[in-house]
Parts: structure tokens; sequence; C-alpha cells
């Protein structure tokens, strides 16, 4: 069992090996795509986006978007990360990611550590997750999901310590790191909320901390998410965190169910909104020529408030749907160009009406390694979950870090990101935790095997 003193190592000779093993495998991948593909290789639609603010604030020293203005749908942090990075070029910002993905390793060994006070748990843990295909895949492409993960899991992991020991500073430091988290990705601005009930549920015996916790974690995370809110409300009028989820809400979730009551393809109700760019935007809604930007984002909110109010059943249907491909889709279609793999885009296409196992089959036919590499994804992810059911039963973790563990995954899948704008890469951070579980419950079959051929060797 791992003391409370060796739970504040941050390193143990045991980690070399899934360390090392990490950075080779993710390293591997960022070099063969760099060889095949160039620079290009890291780069994705939504990078251009981060870019910019980046580029801007490199030359100008402002936080602006491609037009010259104050960009509200990006938050500073992974933008300002490719200010530092990016300037050495795509290549070596892409190896730091690298660095921070192996270190990753070492906050996932540290958190099953703390969860389960087991130091065997714990490497396992970092061995699962030194594999990850998630981690692995995104670890070399410029987006902000491998920062964002690394701050996760340093707040996490101290949230875990805070339960364990009851310090107070310990909670605040995990607030700090949770603040630097969703400047990365705005994707916990309500996470804060959540945990302070949960803090406040959690502790509601212990009258020293009742109250104190959770205000410590509000404390520490509350005020900076709130002064970039006074900065897009004095600069532009807006004053909401980040217009990126209006933009989701209005031209994706919104866009998605008018499509399916009125049944019309979603492209041509995006169109109909003006999603391509303001120009665009202003074309379809004239009357709003005249109104600045903070204007009309107040507009689509509540546009989009209403459409989806007034088809819930739709709306719903899309969520959950959404939410099963963020937790059950293999994810493959980055790796598979990474890997130079490609799968021509019409034959998902054709295959958007079919079922699932229709849709698999499909591409297994046309593209077979393909195909391949996309059954392997799915085979570890499924027999992730199956483990990590196993560590939530049998773990013997205290039942309130299993309440965190599970909460703040359903976090992410259900409530956030679900929706016409899933993708499987949303549930990288949930994968750290299911790495951290399923660590446990693959020790668990362990034993219990085990201890079967042991009894049939008696026998």
């Amino acid at each position: 069992m791992i003391s409370e003193k060796k739970t504040d190592l941050w390193w143990t000779p045991q980690l070399s090996a899934p360390v090392a093993a990490a950075a080779a495998v993710r390293l591997a991948l960022l070099i063969y795509a760099l060889v095949r593909m160039g620079t290009n290789a890291l780069i994705r639609d939504d990078t251009s986006s981060y870019l910019e603010p980046a580029h801007n604030m490199l030359l100008h020293g402002s936080f602006l978007d491609r037009t010259g203005l104050p960009d509200l749908y990006r938050t500073p942090g992974y933008p300002l990360f490719l200010t530092l990075a990016n300037s050495a070029g795509p290549g070596v910002t892409a190896l730091i990611q690298v660095i921070l993905s192996a270190f990753s390793v070492v906050l996932v060994w540290r958190l099953a550590g703390s969860v389960f006070n087991d130091d065997r748990t714990a490497l396992v843990a970092a061995w699962i997750f030194a594999f990850e295909p998630l981690s692995v895949t995104y670890s070399v492409i410029l987006l902000a999901e491998t920062l964002f993960l690394t701050l996760f899991l340093l707040s996490l992991e101290r949230l875990v310590e805070f339960l364990r020991g009851h310090s107070l500073r310990v909670l605040a430091v995990s607030g700090l790191w949770l603040a630097a988290a969703t400047f990365v990705r705005p994707v916990t601005y309500y996470m804060t909320i959540v945990l302070a009930l949960g803090l406040l549920v959690a502790l509601a015996r212990v009258p020293g901390l009742r109250w104190k916790a959770p205000a410590v974690l509000l404390l520490t995370v509350l005020p900076w998410l709130v002064a970039w809110q006074i900065r897009n409300k004095v600069e532009t009028g807006f004053g909401g965190f980040s217009a990126v989820a209006i933009h989701d809400l209005y031209f994706w979730e919104a866009a998605e169910v008018t499509a399916d009551a009125e049944h019309k393809t979603v492209e041509q109700v995006k169109h109909e909104f003006g999603s391509a760019s303001e120009d665009e935007y202003v074309a379809a809604h004239p009357e709003q020529a005249g109104w600045n930007l903070a204007e009309r984002l107040k507009f689509r909110q509540s546009e989009a408030a209403r459409i989806l109010k007034a088809h819930r059943g739709i709306f719903v249907r899309k969520q959950l749907k959404g939410s099963m491909i963020v937790a059950f889709s293999p994810g493959s279609a980055d790796l598979l160009m990474l890997l130079h793999l490609p799968v021509d885009q019409g034959a998902y296409n054709r295959t958007a009406n079919e079922s699932p196992l229709q849709a698999a089959f499909q591409l297994v036919r046309a593209y077979p390694l393909q195909g391949a590499v996309m059954a392997a994804s799915e085979i570890f992810l499924l027999g992730l979950y199956l483990l990590a059911a196993v560590g939530i039963l049998r773990g013997g973790a205290p039942k309130s870090y299993m309440w965190l563990m599970v909460g703040v995954s359903l976090y992410f899948v259900l409530v956030i990101t679900g929706g016409a704008v899933a993708v499987a890469r949303y549930r990288l951070p949930v994968m750290s935790l299911v790495c951290v579980l399923a660590a446990a419950g693959a020790l668990r079959v362990m034993q219990y095997f085990k201890k079967d051929h042991g009894k049939l060797a008696v026998a």
C-alpha cells in the first residue's frame, strides 16, 4: 500500500518504463507523420482559430481575431501556449506536447495512487495510459487537448489529495489548476460549481470544512474567469466567458434540431442560418446589419434556446446520440491521417444512414488496414470500459473518490460534449480516468483468476 509519505513523491524508478514507452510511441508517431507529410499533418481545421490570436499576440501584443477585433471565440490559454512554442515551428510545438503527454502518464500514476492507495494499481494505470490511443494521437496534433488534459489532471490529482488530507492549501492549488485548464478549454467552465456542490455534500459532516472547502474552490477559480468576462464586456459588450459555446449552440445544435424537424439537411439549415462567415450571417439576417457582434451573439443565444425548447424531444435524442458518439466512437480518423492511411470521406457519408455495425462492415470491406486500426481501437476502448466497471464495483476506493471519478466522466460525456458537435477527441479527459479505474479492475480480475487457478491446482 502507498503510505502517506509516498504519495508526496512525483517519481519512482518503476515509472521510468511506462513514461519512456509513452514518449517513444508518441515521438515515433510524430516523426513518421513529419517524414511522410510534413508539418501539415499536425494541422487541423480548428488549429487556425488558435494560431490567429496567437500570431496577433506576437505582432500586436493583443488577443485579436483575424479581423483585428478582440477575439471572443477562443480563450487565451492555448493561443498563449502557441505564442511561446510555435515561434520555433509546428514540429517543436508538437514535441513539447509529446513531453506534456508523457508527463500526463506521471499524473495518471499519482491520481491512481491517491484514489486506490495502492502502488500496483498506480503503475498499471500508468502503463495503460501510456498506450491510450486518443492520448497518443492528440499529443502530436496542434489542438488544445493535450495541454488541457495536463492542467485538468493536475487539478484533479490535487482535489483527490484534498479529500484524503483535508488541506485547504491543496484545494486552493487544485482550483488554480482548474482555472488554468478552463482558459485552455472552456468546457470546465461549469465544473467549478458542480465540484463545489459535491464538496458541500461530501463534507456535510465535517464542520470545519463544510463551508470552507466549497468557498476556497470558488474563490480560487471564479475571480480569474470573471476577470476575462470583464475584459470581454469592456472591449466588445459581450459579457460571457467564450462565444464558442453560443456559436456551437446556434450553428450546430439548433441547426441540427431544425433540420430534423423540417426534414432538411444540416448543411442546408446551417447555410440558412449563415454559419460560414459574418458576411453570410448578415446576408441571412439583414435586419442585423447594424448590430455589433455582442448583439448578434445575444440573438443567437436566445434564438437557439427558443428552437431547442420548441423541439425538446429531438434535442434530447440528438444530445444522447452525440454522447454515445463521444463515449463509444473509436476516434481513429486523426490517427489514420497521421499514419497516412486516408479513408475517403464519401465512405463515411454513404453509411451515414446505416446502423453503426453496417457502417463498420462497409468500411472494413473497403479499407481492410484502416478497418483493422479502427477495430483495434474499439476493442481497446470496450475492454477498458469493462475493466473500469470492475474497478468501480470492486476496486475498494472510498466512495467519495468513486463519485468524483464517475461524476466528472459523466459531466464530460453527457452534459458538455454531446449533440451535433460530438467527436471522439472530447473523450480524452474521460479516458485518463477510465485508465485509472481500469487498472484497479485489471488487478481484481487477475486476483480472481489466480485464486480460481489455485483452487483447481489444490483439487
